[in-house]
This record gives structure tokens, sequence and C-alpha cells, in this order.
């Protein structure tokens, strides 16, 4: 006998023939009554009158919701680009604005800067001025110059530093003869109005026995190019040229050509 004989076998038993043809019969007549009920229920059930049919997608529905759902997309794409480049230019003007205020800030404390510049040199040139003419005016009050000469000379003193122009007659502006004219009619004498008319208005002296207020001419008498008025201690007074413009010379430096007397 084997060895496994007296293990129980764990198959399931066998159902006989006759019990399985007994469970057919009964499902079948359960199932045949089921028929019978679904007929005469059919047989008496009202009739239909109402279909419901349910919406069906096409293929042009859904292309149509797809590309509304992309038109969305792109509109929210291009608000927000929009809304970025509102954000840029608003940046950007900001910036440029602050630019200008910096550029506006520094021009016009430039501005101001070269403006007080420009007045300390002014106020430092009048200084000067005012200086070099109470310097000249005290040496003119050692000379032996007096009346009529000494009216002359003051005129001539108070216009130092003024422009030398070809043609100009005053008051802050001169050339040569048109200067000597001017101070010479402060004393009520008329000159003529060039310098070779001014070079024979008068006496002719020899410019070594000078007084104040000769008139000094270089050039011929009659001819002359130049004219100016000796002030006293070997210096004369005129319109020199426009680099100088009114100022006082030394006669040894350039030497006059000749003189006349007109006080």
């Amino acid at each position: 006998m084997s060895h496994t004989a007296h293990i129980p076998s764990h198959r399931k038993p066998r159902r006989s023939s006759s019990k399985l043809a007994l469970r057919a019969g009964v499902a079948g007549g359960v199932l045949s009554t089921i028929a019978v009920a679904a007929a005469t229920g059919s047989a008496n059930a009202e009739p239909v009158t109402e279909t419901i049919e349910m919406p069906t997608l096409t293929s042009d529905l859904s292309a149509a919701v797809a590309q509304s759902a992309e038109a969305t997309q792109q509109v929210a794409l291009d608000l927000e680009l929009q809304a970025r480049e509102d954000a840029a230019a608003a940046k950007a003007a900001k910036t440029a604005k602050v630019a200008k205020a910096e550029a506006d800030r520094k021009a016009e404390a430039k501005k101001k800067a070269e403006a007080k510049k420009r007045a300390e040199a002014d106020a430092k040139d009048r200084a000067s001025r005012s200086s070099e003419r109470t310097t000249l005016s005290a040496s003119a009050s050692t000379s032996n110059a007096t009346g009529s000469a000494a009216t002359v000379v003051a005129f001539l003193k108070a216009q130092l530093g003024d422009a030398y122009v070809m043609g100009g007659t005053g008051p802050n502006s001169w050339d040569c003869s048109g200067l000597v004219q001017a101070a010479f009619k402060t004393v009520g004498v008329d000159l003529p109005r060039v310098s070779g008319d001014q070079s024979v208005a008068g006496t002719q002296v020899g410019t070594s026995n000078l007084q104040v207020g000769d008139i000094l001419y270089w050039g011929g008498a009659g001819s002359a190019y130049h004219v100016g008025v000796y002030i006293g201690d070997g210096k004369y007074l005129d319109a020199a040229n426009p680099s100088k413009g009114v100022v006082i010379q030394d006669l040894s430096g350039y030497p006059a050509s000749g003189a006349v007397r007109v006080l």
C-alpha cells in the first residue's frame, strides 16, 4: 500500500449526474417564470409617448470649443504682455524723469558757479581800477597841473580802463582823438575830431619843453596818426589800442613826434 494512502484527498468530490440535472431543471423553471412575467408586463405597460435625446458632441463642436479655449489663452497672454510693457514703460519714464531732474540740477549749479565767478572777477577788476585811479589822482595832485589843465587831466584819468574802439567817442569806449576831443571840451576848447587836425590845432612846442595838458602826436604835423595828452612826470595818457584800452604810458618807451599847446 502507498505511504500516502492514509492522507485524505483535497479534491472536491464529484457531483452526481442526477444532482446536476435537478439543478438545471430548477434553473430553467426560474428563467421561464421570469420570461413569462416580462411578457405579461410588456403587454400591460403604457406605451412610451416621449423620447429624450442626449446631445451628441460632434467634431465641429469639439473644434469650436478647442478654438475658443485657444483664443481665451491668447487673450490672457496678450494682457500679460501688455501689462509687462506698461510696467517697463512706466519704469523707463520714471528713470528718465529722475535723470532729467539731476541734469537740470547740475546745469543750474554750474550756471550759478559761473555767475559767481564772473561777479567776483568783475568786483576784482573794479577794485583794481578804483585803486589805480586813486593812485593816479594822488600823483596828479603833486604835479604842476592847475586850472584848465588839471580839469583835463582829471577827466582823462576818470576814463582809465575804458575800451578802445575805432571811432569811439565815449562814454565807455574811445579812440585816441575822440578821447582827447572830449577831455578838452570839459574846459570849453573845441578841437577837431581826427588826429591829423588835432596835431596842428594849437601852438607847436618841442617835446623837451612839455607842460601838463599839452597834446602829443605821433607822425607828421597835420598828418598824425595818433594823439595823447601829457600828464607830467614823463608820462602821457591815451586810448592806446584794442588790447590796452585807455592807459597811462611812459614817453621813454614810445617817444612822441611833436606836441601842440592849446591851453
